[in-house]
């Protein structure tokens, strides 16, 4: 099964897993600023994907708990700078952690060997929770607290990636790029200006592919 938020890493991430899984797909309504678009870009990308099993999952006390200007508008979205090296206010406070632990839990009961998840460690925006130390430790905590036949995998195929190289291997396999969301701030036209946009051009030019989405 795939993680799958609707933007580019996660899209990817679901193309790799189809080349030898049938996938089931998961997403996750946390009280992000774009999740009404960020659904419609999931649907459109399980019905590319002819998906079967598909779960929609409402984590709204992430935006409840608060501490991210993602989850929380009466806190200003950062400008976007890509020179960043400090963690950015879009961080959602665990976010991962508990996304992986509602999956790992459809994916005991629906029977899947592996959970797919497409975080990115190198070209990311800083987010503690998507290194790949975290992503080993908490696939220990899922082989001591699930069955032991159970034996699921937590899968992150693109996390040593740049998001160029996710660009081209996702071109390779067909991505539906032009289904994919990344904007933080708008759900119609995306505004090219947040750090999730600046991060999503500069990947489609640096891999000489053009980005399929409206931009203002």
């Amino acid at each position: 099964m795939v993680c799958l938020s609707g933007g580019v890493d996660s899209c990817v991430t679901a193309s790799i897993a189809a080349q030898t899984n049938e996938v089931a797909l998961l997403h996750v309504n946390y009280g992000q600023r774009t999740e009404a678009r960020e659904l419609i870009s999931f649907g459109e990308i399980a019905d590319f994907f002819k998906a079967e099993k598909r779960l929609v999952l409402n984590l709204n006390f992430l935006g409840i708990i608060g501490g991210s200007s993602l989850t929380d508008e009466s806190r200003a979205l950062p400008e976007g700078d890509l020179a960043r090296r400090d963690i950015p206010s879009t961080y959602v406070p665990f976010r991962n952690a508990n996304i992986l632990a509602a999956a790992v839990s459809w994916a005991e009961v629906i029977g899947a060997d592996s959970v797919y998840m497409g975080a990115v460690e190198e070209d990311s925006s800083g987010y503690p929770d998507c290194r790949a130390d975290f992503f080993e430790a908490f696939q220990q905590a899922v082989a001591l607290g699930t069955h032991p036949e159970s034996k699921i995998t937590v899968v992150t195929p693109v996390i040593d990636m740049s998001k160029s190289e996710i660009v081209r291997q996702g071109a390779r396999l067909g991505t539906p790029f032009d289904l994919t969301w990344s904007c933080y701030r708008d759900e119609q036209i995306a505004c090219g200006e947040c750090d999730s946009c600046l991060l999503r051009l500069k990947a489609f030019d640096e891999a000489g592919i053009p980005d399929p989405i409206p931009y203002w």
